[in-house]
């Protein structure tokens, strides 16, 4: 097929000079493990045309990027992997328990995989009494204007995890990474609650896309 002799050149233009491929050609090579035997060229300009960006495309909801012809709930699970695999790849040092050295490394870490999202969701990051990580999970989800947590639940994880200490990142979707007035009461709550356990409290963290902020020390990260 003609679409399949112009995929191979293609992907010889990418192994001899990836940098030069356009976005709609890094999309295309990219569906083309998910169409094997079908021209992806159109579709990965509708995409773009319609997301704006190989972000947006990343980023899409499967729902949405099923708005574009034929684009299958297969595509969403491919990307789907793609953000997952980024994502990781970013939390690699903590998950190799490196000590969390910083509010602003740690922010750029979980930027990557919350900063996209178009809900909200906390993440909480647990360490040793040398800051060690010795779990990154989540601990809650909710809609893009709220997410429930309530301190006994993360207290009693870190307690089972025999934490020294707890760092709580969140995101805001709509891309303002200040504080809201229940960030803030969230906050002293789960401080007070650590503070009469013996856990150290070091930080709750907003991300966005583009930026952080650090409640404790009231400052941009």
């Amino acid at each position: 097929m003609t679409h399949q002799g112009h995929r191979e050149r293609l992907r010889a233009r990418f192994a001899a000079a990836p940098s030069s491929l356009a976005d709609y050609e890094i999309l295309e090579l990219l569906l083309g493990y998910v169409f094997a035997r079908r021209d992806t060229k159109p579709l990965a300009k509708a995409l773009l045309e319609r997301f704006l960006s190989l972000r947006g495309v990343l980023n899409a909801r499967p729902e949405d990027l099923e708005t574009v012809a034929a684009i299958g709930p297969a595509s969403g699970v491919f990307l789907g992997l793609i953000r997952e695999f980024t994502a990781r790849v970013a939390e690699e040092p903590l998950r190799q328990r490196e000590k969390l050295c910083s509010a602003r490394e740690v922010a750029a870490m979980a930027r990557q995989r919350l900063g996209p999202m178009d809900h909200e969701e906390i993440w909480a990051a647990f360490v040793d009494n040398q800051n060690r990580l010795l779990c990154w999970e989540q601990a809650a989800r909710g809609t893009i204007n709220s997410t429930a947590l309530h301190p006994r639940s993360l207290m009693e994880r870190a307690l089972a995890l025999k934490a020294s200490g707890l760092l709580l990142v969140h995101n805001h979707p709509g891309g303002n990474a200040s504080p809201s007035s229940q960030d803030l009461d969230l906050t002293e709550r789960l401080k007070n609650a650590a503070d009469t356990l013996g856990i150290r409290f070091l930080d709750h963290l907003i991300v966005t896309e583009a930026d952080g902020y650090s409640i404790l020390s009231n400052s941009r990260v």
